[in-house]
């Protein structure tokens, strides 16, 4: 069975004779269309327009954006891909909400980069929460919908690849419009917009109207739009170790421009280039990490030791500018760092998969899993913040690397997988 063919039941091992690769180039292009773009505000321009609206505020007004941010990803992840898994439509149960999704978080983007008040940046970064999860949660469901347990790894493993394309990416153009901001926006606003079409036409999603519907009831509705409440223990220590390793990543690329600017004392011509020398390293060393981790978990049967080795790496890379403020050691962190998260990303996914505790609610509950990703992305600035608040720049590093191996031993905990 490919993966173009019916959503219902998930194929197996038997079924799926032969990797589904369009199904996995679907997953990866439509990953770096929204991840590249985010990540480049959310890691560069959004920053640098902070930087121009409320510079004596601007650690404050990134951590107040970034809780927002945080509370509205949450509601928006649980209840769209909750709706997703109920979707019966000729075009699928996904096809629809990753339209919707890339048109409205296209428009958002040209929004907030039109924002000229901290108050308007914080409405219109909450809407665009809202509308980017619209293609977060059910482009992920597409691994759980239709492919089989044996090919979950290198299928993540091509995912990751465009998700490790989209993370550095991302920062790399956005980088090239440091001294246009809106230029940038354009851009990535665009890119944004062809996310939700290039997954669906190479996706080719039957028709979900025959598939069983759903009664409203009590039951249905704590299915369908709470958090998991049985058989759920593994699910729970993936989805906060998860969280823990993309907390302390984020710390740092979260703040990676000020790190440099604040910390190191670099002007701002050096800043552009080791921005883009940064994100160069952290998307080779994470590329070839995804191109090989996942296929190497598939062989060998296994999901935790890769995701915790790999946590491992990124809790050395992280605590490397602590050492000093050089600008240098930030390369060091980007070599190691970006190999520990190629890999964490090529065999994750897998994992996450393997831990739901229910089949029917994939969509909502991998939505859920996700927010370790978004959540972390979030939580890790927030983090840093209070970091160089109480103590200066210096302290932020120990503390992403203490997360980092506190979530390796969630995982380490896990029973269901091997």
């Amino acid at each position: 069975m490919s993966a173009t063919t019916s959503p219902s039941p998930v194929p197996t091992d038997d079924d799926q004779a032969s990797v589904p690769v369009r199904g996995g180039v679907a997953l990866a292009l439509g990953c770096f269309l929204w991840l590249g773009p985010y990540l480049g505000v959310n890691a560069v321009l959004l920053p640098a327009r902070v930087a121009e609206i409320a510079p004596q505020e601007k650690t404050g007004v990134i951590a107040l954006l970034a809780t927002v941010a945080m509370i509205v990803a949450t509601l928006a992840n649980v209840l769209i891909g909750a709706f997703s898994d109920l979707t019966r439509s000729r075009w699928g149960r996904r096809s629809p909400w990753l339209i919707v999704g890339s048109i409205g978080s296209a428009a958002m983007l040209l929004a907030v980069g039109r924002a000229s008040t901290v108050g308007q940046l914080v409405l219109l970064w909450a809407i665009y929460q809202v509308f980017l999860n619209a293609i977060v949660a059910p482009l992920l469901a597409v691994i759980s919908d239709r492919i089989a347990p044996r090919h979950r790894g290198t299928i993540s493993s091509i995912y990751a690849f465009g998700y490790s394309a989209g993370l550095y990416g991302g920062q790399i153009i956005g980088a090239q419009f440091l001294g246009g901001l809106w230029a940038g926006f354009v851009v990535l606003a665009a890119l944004t917009l062809l996310s939700g079409p290039v997954a669906v036409l190479l996706l080719r999603e039957p028709s979900s109207r025959d598939l069983p519907r759903r009664h409203l009831s009590k039951a249905m509705l704590l299915d369908s739009f709470s958090l998991p409440r049985k058989d759920c223990r593994d699910y729970y220590l993936a989805l906060f170790g998860k969280f823990l390793i993309i907390s302390a990543t984020f710390a740092i690329s979260g703040y990676q421009l000020y790190i440099l600017t604040d910390y190191m004392r670099l002007g701002d011509g050096s800043t552009a280039g080791y921005i883009s020398s940064i994100a160069t390293i952290l998307m080779i060393t994470a590329l070839v990490m995804s191109a090989i981790s996942g296929p190497v978990s598939d062989r060998i049967g296994r999901r935790k030791l890769p995701v915790v080795v790999a946590g491992v790496l990124v809790a050395v890379g992280v605590l490397v500018p602590a050492v000093s403020a050089s600008p240098w050691t930030m390369l060091v962190y980007a070599v190691i760092a970006g190999v520990g998260m190629g890999a964490f990303n090529a065999v994750d996914q897998a994992l996450n998969v393997e831990v739901l505790p229910n089949q029917d609610t994939a969509a909502k509950d991998l939505g859920v899993l996700n927010l370790a990703n978004t959540g972390g992305q979030i939580v890790g600035p927030i983090v840093a913040a209070a970091a160089i608040s109480a103590i200066g720049y210096r302290a932020m590093f120990p503390l992403a690397a203490a997360l980092a191996l506190v979530g390796c031993v969630l995982i380490l905990m896990i029973r269901r997988v091997r």
